[in-house]
């Protein structure tokens, strides 16, 4: 076969499909375009996620007519100064944007300069449509209309206009961040979705743009080294997030998804945060032209270092220091003071009827661990019904005596012991007839729990507890449009959800079998997990997933003093538990020291 040319249109074609993926990508490119331009405003409008209307409007420099017609030239760029293609100080200058995205959509192209007049060229598809004088004020409006309309093959592998429209949202979010001295806007299908104004600090752009909360449980990053400079917001380790999408990374104002910095990120929090758990930051890093290459991938978004090991080991001090100086900060929560006004108890001589000591842990468990009568007269069981089946609903003791109203259990009768106390308020100390076992009882419980949601998940669904009050849930709004598409299956876990404005949701309900938990930790881990699910995919089919994520904030937390007959319930119902051995993130949750590992550890052997 022989070499030939290929006509322009497929060569923009082409060029579309290494810069225009998406909506997204397009929206990105002109927004980079009119911050380039120097504008102190830029409006977005948007209509079908992106698919069916982009238009940027700016106030930036404008463009004469003969510019705007270069514009649309492929390799055409105003951003390259002196042809020192490694000294780019704009966001971009590949020159591949508007003529790309005018090959595979209808877009119309209005600019003008302060003091001439406007002018207007509509592309469609490639082809000059029509070109004449128009009215607007200084600046640039670009609107794009049926993105990859004549490509079908692109545009049918395009995902639903709410999964667009979210990718587009973050995508404005990473570039509000980087300038916050442009006031930006946002629309979407005629509703405003975004409104940030200029002159803002870059902390208040950070916190206004992720999670208010963060103002408050963050610590500010400040770290030069040999001419490069690292500055931003770092969340503290307890305030963090079930996925890694709340990792905001720029390079020279430039937002980056690089793996260089992310792995940086996680080895400068790896001591501090479980392995499923990602902290809240945003980092800008400044580094000398010279010291970066910006133009690794079509789209702008990774980024190489001359020196990758310098610039890694100024992420992970920088961030170290900033935390230590934190020194024992933690997510800010109401005093044990307030919390204390809410306890009660109304305590009994038999026992019965007291009220939980903890307003946070109340309804752990499922039934009461307060003796049951043997169906064989042979006296009190304790903590567990007669058919093994254990009792995990009693309302724990308010630390204090407790009346003996029963012999404890002998270890030769269970596998994991009789619970002997406590260690730390996280470990329970049992012994079996066979040697001492430790039990994680956070880990255990969790396991426990996920087991339960399996079990009633087979039998046709969880039961739910509803709220007295229903409590309301602040998300952005890709993330509560996430949780109202899956309302219905949400509902089967026991969770009972509705939409509440465009920015919450009202959570009416929620699983029994995790008690009162933390429900906006619950509801927030939900939503971001639901990001990285494929939408063809029911709830049921990732049933492990969400079950493991509900079991987690509806078990018993480390930290909690946990009464003898709690302690020995929990280790019952593990005993015919399956997959108790380790919890749902693959951790152990429980170990045994042999009597005979005993006596060596003290020389005896």
């Amino acid at each position: 076969m022989s070499i030939r040319r290929l006509p322009e249109h497929l060569v923009n074609r082409i060029a579309a499909g290494e810069v225009v993926e998406r909506p997204a990508s397009a929206l990105k490119e002109l927004v980079e375009n009119a911050i380039d331009a120097g504008a102190t405003r830029i409006a977005v409008k948007l209509a079908g996620g992106g698919t069916d209307l982009i238009e940027v409007t700016d106030d930036g420099c404008g463009m004469s007519p003969p510019e705007m017609a270069l514009a649309l030239e492929r390799h055409a760029t105003s951003k390259l100064p002196d042809d020192e293609i490694d000294q780019v100080t704009t966001l971009g200058f590949r020159g591949e944007a508007l003529p790309s995205i005018a090959s595979v959509a209808r877009m119309t192209l209005e600019s003008r300069v302060r003091g001439q007049e406007g002018w207007s060229r509509i592309v469609d598809n490639g082809a000059l449509v029509s070109e004449g004088p128009a009215a607007l004020p200084p600046g640039t409006r670009v609107r794009v209309e049926q993105l990859f309309g004549r490509v079908p093959a692109r545009r049918k592998f395009l995902r639903s206009p709410r999964a667009e429209y979210a990718a587009s949202l973050d995508v404005m979010k990473r570039l509000a961040m980087a300038r916050p001295d442009i006031a930006f806007s946002v629309e979407h299908d005629g509703r405003k979705a975004l409104y940030v104004q200029g002159n803002e600090t870059g902390p208040e752009r950070v916190a206004g743009l992720t999670d208010r909360a963060l103002a408050e449980n963050s610590v500010a990053v400040d770290f030069e080294r040999e001419g490069i400079t690292l500055g931003g917001v770092a969340g503290l380790p307890t305030f963090n997030r079930g996925v890694a999408d709340h990792q905001y990374l720029f390079v020279n104002g430039r937002p980056v998804k690089d793996r260089l910095l992310i792995g940086a990120l996680r080895g400068a929090y790896a001591e501090m945060l479980a392995r499923d758990r990602h902290p809240v930051v945003a980092l800008f890093l400044d580094v000398p032209a010279d010291q970066v290459d910006v133009n690794v991938h079509p789209a702008k978004t990774e980024v190489r270092f001359r020196d990758p090991a310098l610039i890694r080991g100024m992420i992970v001090s920088g961030l170290r220091r900033a935390l230590d100086e934190a020194g024992h900060r933690s997510v800010q929560r109401p005093s044990e003071a307030a919390l204390g006004m809410w306890k009660s108890e109304s305590p009994s001589p038999s026992g019965e009827g007291l009220g939980w000591g903890l307003a946070a842990g109340a309804n752990l468990f499922e039934n009461s661990p307060t003796p049951n009568p043997s169906p064989e007269g042979e006296g009190l069981r304790y903590g567990y019904v007669s058919d093994r089946r254990p009792s995990f609903s009693a309302p724990p003791p308010l630390a204090r005596a407790e009346p003996a109203i029963q012999p404890v259990p002998q270890s030769i009768q269970h596998p994991l012991g009789v619970a002997r106390g406590q260690v730390a308020k996280t470990y329970i100390v049992a012994e079996a007839e066979d040697g001492l076992v430790l039990v994680d009882q956070h880990a255990a419980h969790e396991r426990l729990v996920l087991e339960r949601m399996r079990r009633a998940m087979s039998e046709g669904g969880v039961a739910s507890q509803g709220l007295l009050v229903p409590e309301v849930v602040e998300l952005d709004e890709p993330g509560c449009d996430r949780l109202e598409a899956r309302a219905a299956e949400l509902s089967e876990f026991g969770l009972d959800i509705e939409r509440f404005g465009p920015h919450a949701v009202l959570v009416r309900a929620v699983p029994a079998a995790l008690g009162k938990g933390d429900v906006h930790a619950l509801v927030t881990d939900l939503a971001d997990e639901l990001a990285s699910f494929d939408e063809a995919l029911s709830l049921k089919e990732k049933l492990d997933h969400v079950a493991a994520t509900m079991a987690c904030h509806g078990s018993v937390r480390a930290g909690r003093v946990l009464s003898v007959a709690e302690m020995n319930a929990l280790l019952r119902e593990m005993e015919v538990t399956p997959h108790s051995g380790q919890c749902n993130h693959g951790r152990p949750t429980w170990v045994k020291l042999a009597h005979g590992d005993i006596e060596k550890l003290f020389g005896r052997k």
